[in-house]
């Protein structure tokens, strides 16, 4: 089991997640974070910590797509371990539907 970053993470990127994780894994793209699933060791912390609860576990139905796409941007993006202000419009795009489509960037973050 692994965890990973979801849609509602789209647009939010709180960052809360990434200072209470033990191992590092998570990576900045330019809209959201995704984790690393070949790092992550399942430890849970950071599930509770997400304001738009974006984060689940793999074992989740219909949660594929997700898992490849935090593994495939994980080998791009740059790693991120310390807190940052979330974007201004966060909670505007908190629980928006099908931002995945509409405002998914492939770009990378800046990270630490």
């Amino acid at each position: 089991m692994t965890y990973v970053v979801t849609e509602n993470c789209i647009k939010c990127k709180y960052m809360d997640c990434v200072e209470v994780c033990p191992v590092d894994c998570f990576y900045e793209g330019e809209n959201m974070l995704v984790i690393h699933p070949d790092e992550c060791i399942d430890c849970g912390v950071c599930e509770p910590e997400c304001p738009a609860e974006a984060i689940k576990p793999d074992t989740e139905p219909g949660l594929d797509s997700w898992l490849q796409l935090n593994s495939k941007y994980a080998s791009s993006w740059p790693n991120i371990t310390q807190k940052k202000e979330p974007p201004a419009d966060a909670k505007e795009f908190d629980g928006v539907p099908g931002k995945l489509e509409a405002h998914f960037s492939a770009n990378p973050g800046e990270g630490d």
